[in-house]
């Protein structure tokens, strides 16, 4: 194995037990089992891996979903691994903390783009590079949040390698400082390592909770509530968009700088 493509194509199915064959041409991606589990039960198929590090499953239209875990490392992993099929278009369906006033739980967030500050990314471009989505694939992903009567928000997100800060004032007067609409711990690894592979990738980001105050901060108990009351909606939008775009949307063409 003496290509990065070698690996992947080895490593993929390794951490997925999903054979490279089952990958559809275009992919959402997740940090949560739950979105992963739902997708299998909403088009009635099997979730495979659930005794791997990462879960799929795929429906009969040829759309996959994967669940990568937490972290940007893990969202570089799973944008690296993605190689091994290339896809036609990557979705992150992911949860933000809102930094905004603007950004209340519940609130969909299209990012324009994402501050570096996970560090991953420094692997992969200096610093100086952007993080940015592919336009063509947010342009359809706006029409369908318009389409099921929802408002987005769009902004830059902070992207975090820190889980636990929301302690650490001088951090949170920094996030003001930066002026972002969200804070999360994978957009700008996923805009970044798909940016890298050629793959073009967006994200649709869920506002969970409100961080910068005490009783906003992310509960069990919070979690699950707005799970319970956005999930479907979260998934049903990105499943849509990411089943359309290949026979309604645009070309996606992926530039290099």
């Amino acid at each position: 194995m003496n290509t990065k493509e070698d690996i992947a194509k080895n490593w993929l199915p390794r951490y997925t037990g999903t054979p490279l064959t089952d990958f559809g041409d275009y992919v959402l991606i997740t940090n949560w089992k739950g979105y992963v589990k739902r997708f299998a039960q909403m088009f009635d198929v099997p979730m495979r891996g659930e005794d791997h590090v990462m879960q799929t499953a795929t429906n009969k239209d040829g759309l996959t979903i994967v669940n990568f875990g937490i972290g940007s490392p893990n969202a570089a992993l799973i944008m690296d691994l993605l190689v091994a099929r290339p896809p036609k278009g990557v979705l992150f369906l992911g949860k933000v903390g809102g930094l905004k006033k603007s950004a209340e739980i519940g609130h969909f967030i299209l990012p324009i783009a994402a501050i570096r500050g996970e560090g991953t990314g420094n692997d992969y471009f200096p610093p100086e590079v952007p993080a940015l989505p592919s336009f063509k694939l947010h342009k359809f992903v706006s029409d369908k949040v318009l389409e099921h009567g929802q408002e987005y928000r769009s902004g830059v997100v902070y992207s975090t390698n820190r889980r636990l800060w929301e302690w650490d004032e001088t951090f949170k007067d920094r996030l003001a400082a930066l002026s972002c609409i969200a804070i999360d711990m994978e957009t700008a690894t996923v805009f970044i390592v798909g940016h890298k592979n050629g793959i073009p990738r967006g994200a649709l980001l869920l506002v969970s909770d409100s961080p910068l105050v005490a009783e906003g901060v992310k509960t069990e108990e919070s979690d699950r509530a707005v799970s319970e009351k956005y999930l479907d909606l979260h998934l049903k939008i990105g499943v849509e968009a990411m089943s359309e775009i290949g026979s309604q949307g645009e070309e996606i063409k992926h530039f290099r700088y």
